[in-house]
């Protein structure tokens, strides 16, 4: 069930450098993610996507917060409730503190990288249930981030200039290893949704690993094609199973 949270809030890449002129503090998007059950597209879980601003001592940083948590009649299958958050630069989207709080079933896990980027390392801190705190430092490529400064980066692209059948690769650092990955750009499209009819970017999703399959493009991704390229629904292929994450509200937008 981990591979299918890591698609829920995985969904693609940015430039670096690219300004933000997409997001801002104050914004929320829920998403009702489902999961093939014998065949059949089951509603599971609800998946939201909040920001907001937070004050140190030295600057404001974007927190970027990500919950999954299954619908309460599906707690006794497998219950699940994740938190991921990023504290970024809210100009560059640039991460500087990440925070991962997976509790599914039995299974427990509690990630938090801290990035240097003029020395292109990670401070990782690892805790599971019961087990004692794993501190390490990872080396990192300059562009890697991690999955939700990422997953809120893809809104940084300049889609209305780039050619259908572009590709972009990019890495991630997810369990203190780099995962590469690639995105297609394969055009527009309408699509009907919770907030109405939706004119879409459609991206093509995939991954050197076995986080994804069945090919470049078995796991797809459509964001708004307008100022806030919002992500509207998206369509998975992981190794326990398919499903589909669609839109359910969407508020407080920047533009």
């Amino acid at each position: 069930m981990k591979h299918m949270y890591f698609l829920v809030f995985f969904l693609v890449a940015l430039s670096v450098g690219a300004q933000n002129n997409a997001i801002a503090a104050g914004e929320r998007l829920t998403y009702t993610a489902s999961y093939n059950m014998s065949g059949i597209l089951t509603n599971i879980a609800e998946v939201t996507m909040e920001t907001s601003a937070i004050k140190t001592s030295k600057a404001t940083l974007l927190r970027l917060k990500c919950t999954a948590a299954t619908y309460s009649k599906w707690d006794h299958f497998f219950k699940i409730r994740d938190l991921y958050e990023s504290y970024v630069n809210p100009n560059t989207l640039t991460p500087y503190l990440y925070k991962r709080d997976i509790n599914e079933g039995n299974y427990y896990k509690f990630v938090q990288y801290t990035f240097s980027h003029k020395t292109n390392t990670v401070k990782s801190i690892q805790r599971k249930r019961n087990n004692q705190e794993q501190k390490n430092d990872v080396s990192i490529k300059p562009d890697t981030k991690d999955i939700v400064s990422t997953l809120y980066g893809i809104r940084l692209f300049d889609f209305k200039n780039m050619t259908i059948g572009t590709h972009k690769s990019l890495n991630i650092l997810f369990d203190r290893e780099e995962v590469k990955a690639q995105i297609t750009f394969l055009g527009k499209e309408t699509i009907s949704t919770a907030i109405g009819n939706k004119l879409c970017y459609k991206l093509a999703i995939y991954t050197s690993d076995d986080v994804l399959k069945g090919g470049t493009k078995s796991n797809l991704v459509w964001l708004t094609a307008d100022d806030n390229k919002i992500i509207v629904y998206g369509k998975f292929n992981i190794p326990v199973g398919n499903g589909e994450l669609k839109i359910k509200s969407a508020t407080g937008l920047k533009n």
